[in-house]
């Protein structure tokens, strides 16, 4: 059976061709059926578009990283008046601060596109060098995660980055011939949260290389607000203050604890979102005032009640918590030891009586150093 399409008649009527059956008459507009978009707004697609409006798109929007905003804009201005491309930026630090964000500002502020690709999808060659052909001039390419970056996709961003080339090799053995491709002057952005583990050649080849800080309480609280003026949730000064405090100094962490509180105001309370309501709503979720989560105090108090604050090894701290080693090294570690909390030793790791009087153990539990070793004893 032909398919017809509802808009037109199969013939035109009074053909006059033999044995053509005349042509029903179009049913009138009432008994139509309705039109049915084939565009959707799913919550998915609503969710991305929230996500994206709480980036800010200007540079003099972006709150926090004072030092870093004004060398990019004088970066910026520099790029303008000389009517060139954004010298490559290496943005290091921390997970959550805003690289990608920094990354989308600058493409905004110059006026070009900006393509974002991970350093684990770029596996082949021709993953990169489509990327690269597609360019156009002064475009921004962000690469998060850039040491993870394959060595022969290294090989390949070296003339790209100095001199705007492709090189690719065309052929096998004897019959094998290079062959340069011109590129569009580029911008490279790269992230990565282990500036150590990029390779020498790709460091030196950027122009900037700048590190993200962590968020004073302040700058937190200025982006829980913003935030939440854009989430249309109402709240208090004071309780953005108190999100802010136990938001670890990470704008990433300080807006999803912004949303579980107002998940909680939706539907254990009402109104704005004050201290006393921020603080219910996040010991319900195990954050306490100064951003430790159920595992940060589980690793804190097995090392007191267990090995009398220390020192212990990490497999040891591994096996007696239950969590993966490499888990507890790159993920609870570091925070523990920003805020004095957690020690690291060459005899293991240590409980500090900071971390002590957090939780209400009394700091005479804590076993002394052997002082011999060259270690300072807890007590002292």
């Amino acid at each position: 059976m032909a398919i017809i399409s509802s808009q037109q008649p199969a013939h035109p009527p009074n053909s006059g061709q033999a044995g053509d059956r005349p042509a029903p008459p179009p049913p009138p507009k009432s008994e139509r059926g309705p039109v049915i978009s084939l565009v959707r707004n799913t919550p998915e697609s609503s969710d991305k578009a929230v996500e994206e409006s709480l980036r800010p798109q200007r540079i003099r929007d972006y709150i926090g990283q004072k030092a870093l905003k004004e060398v990019l804009d004088i970066a910026i201005q520099a790029a303008k008046s000389r009517q060139e491309p954004l010298d490559h930026l290496l943005l290091y630090g921390p997970p959550g601060l805003g690289k990608t964000t920094m990354a989308l500002i600058l493409a905004q502020e110059m006026g070009v596109s900006c393509k974002i690709t991970t350093a684990p999808a770029l596996e082949r060659p021709r993953d990169i060098a489509g990327l690269l052909v597609n360019l156009k001039p002064g475009d921004v390419l962000f690469i998060d995660e850039i040491h993870r970056l394959p060595r022969v996709t290294e090989e390949i961003l070296y003339p790209a980055m100095e001199d705007a080339r492709l090189d690719i090799t065309i052929g096998k053995g004897q019959s094998a011939r290079t062959r340069s491709l011109p590129l569009q002057p580029f911008t490279l952005v790269g992230a990565t949260t282990r500036v150590g583990a990029l390779t020498s050649p790709l460091r030196d080849r950027f122009g900037l290389i700048q590190r993200l800080r962590f968020y004073e309480v302040d700058e937190l609280t200025d982006i829980v607000l913003r935030t939440a003026q854009v989430l249309n949730t109402p709240v208090q000064p004071d309780g953005a203050a108190e999100i802010a405090r136990r938001a670890r100094g990470t704008p990433r962490i300080a807006n999803r604890l912004l949303k579980r509180v107002r998940d909680f105001v939706e539907v254990k309370a009402s109104g704005s979102v004050t201290e006393a309501i921020a603080a219910e709503a996040l010991e319900l979720f195990n954050v306490d005032p100064c951003g430790l989560d159920w595992t940060d105090r589980r690793l804190l108090t097995v090392m007191i009640e267990n090995f009398s604050g220390g020192p212990v090894g990490l497999d040891t701290m591994a096996a007696a918590t239950g969590e993966d080693a490499q888990t507890i090294e790159e993920v609870y570690e570091p925070y523990l030891m920003q805020i004095g909390y957690l020690q690291r030793t060459p005899r293991g790791r240590v409980v500090t009586p900071a971390a002590c009087r957090h939780l209400g153990y009394d700091s005479q539990t804590l076993q002394p150093q052997d002082s011999s070793n060259g270690q300072l004893s807890l007590m002292e």
